[in-house]
């Protein structure tokens, strides 16, 4: 299992704590210093609808200016915006063997798909 996501981001912290709590391996990934490859991006997005990898609640989309809020209108233009401000993709993204499993931190949703 691969987690993917920001070192710093209590809502990774929490994910990394619950995992670690459920005795469950993973690997870390941070795309913060390692980067995400356009590749990665669209397996996600073929899986996972880029509207929820896209967070729009976030700072960094808040601080975006408009007119590049506004081009985000597909999967294209979203990987594209993802790949060049990592801070924009939702996380933790947790996935298995290449299979999106988790999109953000829930505990129910978890336990469900992850025990």
């Amino acid at each position: 299992m691969i987690v993917y996501g920001i070192k710093s981001c209590d809502t990774v912290k929490k994910s990394t704590e619950w995992l670690k709590g459920h005795n469950l391996q993973f690997e870390f990934h941070d795309y913060k210093s390692k980067g995400i490859s356009e590749e990665k991006l669209r397996e996600w997005t073929s899986q996972v609808s880029w509207e929820v990898l896209v967070n729009k609640k976030g700072t960094t989309w808040k601080k975006l200016d408009e007119s590049v809020k506004s081009n985000i209108i597909d999967e294209a233009s979203a990987v594209e915006l993802m790949k060049d401000h990592t801070s924009l993709i939702k996380r933790p993204v947790i996935e298995d063997n290449g299979r999106v499993l988790a999109v953000g931190f829930n505990e129910k949703e978890y336990a469900a798909k992850l025990t």
